[in-house]
């Protein structure tokens, strides 16, 4: 049985910075794409990044360009984000999600399999 967990959500002010990290367990972590998806209320789920099995591509959402960070560590079967100079529009449920597809340029939601509950991040104006 696969299960993705998330940590380190919270609330932060505006200009502040937080790490999310996800773990997962039931599958084999290194075969898997993993992403960082985010919904705020009345919006639709968005893809914010995502990144290859082996670490070596990556993916942004524009609007995290230059702030935000994914990483992973496979020996830890663990995925971060690391978010900086956060912005209250960067308020949302941040959801982990794994998969075993990899699109070069975008992050695309139908392609992961496996989520996460979610973890709650508010930015404070």
């Amino acid at each position: 049985q696969v299960q993705v967990v998330e940590s380190g959500g919270g609330l932060v002010q505006a200009g502040g910075s937080l790490r999310l990290s996800c773990t997962a367990s039931g599958l084999t972590f290194g075969d898997v794409a993993l992403g960082w998806f985010r919904q705020a209320p009345g919006k639709e789920r968005e893809a914010v990044s995502c990144i290859k099995w082996s670490g070596d591509g990556t993916n942004y959402a524009d609007s995290v360009k230059g702030r935000f960070t994914i990483s992973r560590d496979n020996a830890k079967n663990t995925l971060y984000l690391q978010m900086n100079s956060l912005k209250p529009e960067d308020t949302a449920m941040y959801y982990c999600a794994a998969g075993f597809l990899w699109r070069s340029g975008w992050c695309n939601r139908d392609d992961y399999k496996y989520w996460g509950q979610g973890t709650q991040v508010t930015v404070s104006s």
